[in-house]
């Protein structure tokens, strides 16, 4: 269900801008990479993160004794893409078909804008 704040209303000269933030349990970035290139999808920004989820990361044998450690945080594999609503569904399925565990979080982009030309809106993404 969708919170009525959160709705944001698309005008006729008004092209809704989304960010698409996906974070991934495994490195599983070039299929979904590879993916989106052929969506058209102009450009995204990959980060190797740590965090802590749901599944603990797993434990670690330290040092040469039987001493056996448990990390607080696992690594994690950060896609961000921003682009135009209509293609938020296909985004969705080719990430989801291309991984296997983590999160995906759609945004609302108020406003984007190119630094060096000044250009605004869909052409900058």
């Amino acid at each position: 269900m969708v919170n009525d704040e959160w709705v944001i209303r698309k005008s006729d000269s008004h092209i809704i801008m989304i960010r698409i933030t996906t974070i991934l349990s495994n490195n599983e970035v070039m299929p979904i990479s590879e993916e989106l290139k052929k969506l058209e999808v102009g450009g995204l920004t990959v980060d190797k993160v740590r965090g802590r989820g749901k599944i603990p990361p797993p434990e670690i044998h330290a040092g040469k004794g039987r001493d056996i450690f448990q990390p607080q945080f696992s690594q994690k594999y950060v896609i961000e893409v921003v682009v135009t609503e209509d293609k938020e569904d296909r985004i969705i399925e080719i990430i989801r078909r291309n991984s296997t565990r983590g999160k995906i979080i759609v945004e609302p982009i108020l406003r984007a804008i190119d630094i060096a030309t000044g250009d605004e809106g869909k052409k900058v993404i």
